[in-house]
């Protein structure tokens, strides 16, 4: 039989189940949002610092935006504008950061996360 002696991993996964239980849903929610701006930010070369250019990746940008636009979409009504306000402005900003990084715009509407939120300018 595993006990903490002999399985400290079991310990560690407990703690960690009971350490997310503890955490509000808002709270989780706009901690993804955040990783996915983040990391969207980087993406569109937004990055600080000399390599910024050579971090931009469009298309994994465009993923990233999207999906954060399907979350903000779908958790605002759940969170309340207090929490959805700044998220829908973060995820405007990447939008509009999106369009002017790209060689050749998307059309308005067509950009990524647009079907979700609507066009962008």
């Amino acid at each position: 039989m595993s006990t903490p002696e002999t399985n400290p991993v079991s310990t560690d996964a407990t703690n960690e189940i009971r350490d997310i239980a503890e955490v509000a849903a808002v709270e989780i929610i706009t901690t993804a949002a955040v990783h996915l701006m983040s990391a969207a930010a980087v993406k569109c070369g937004l990055a600080a610092g000399d390599d910024a250019e050579e971090l931009k990746d469009l298309d994994e940008a465009r993923k990233l935006i999207t999906a954060l636009a399907g979350l903000v979409t779908s958790a605002a009504p759940e969170i309340g504008s207090q929490h959805a306000g700044p998220l829908r402005d973060g995820l405007r900003s990447l939008q509009l950061a999106f369009r002017e990084a790209s060689t050749f715009p998307d059309e308005p509407g067509k950009g990524p996360g647009e079907k979700l939120t609507g066009p962008v300018n």
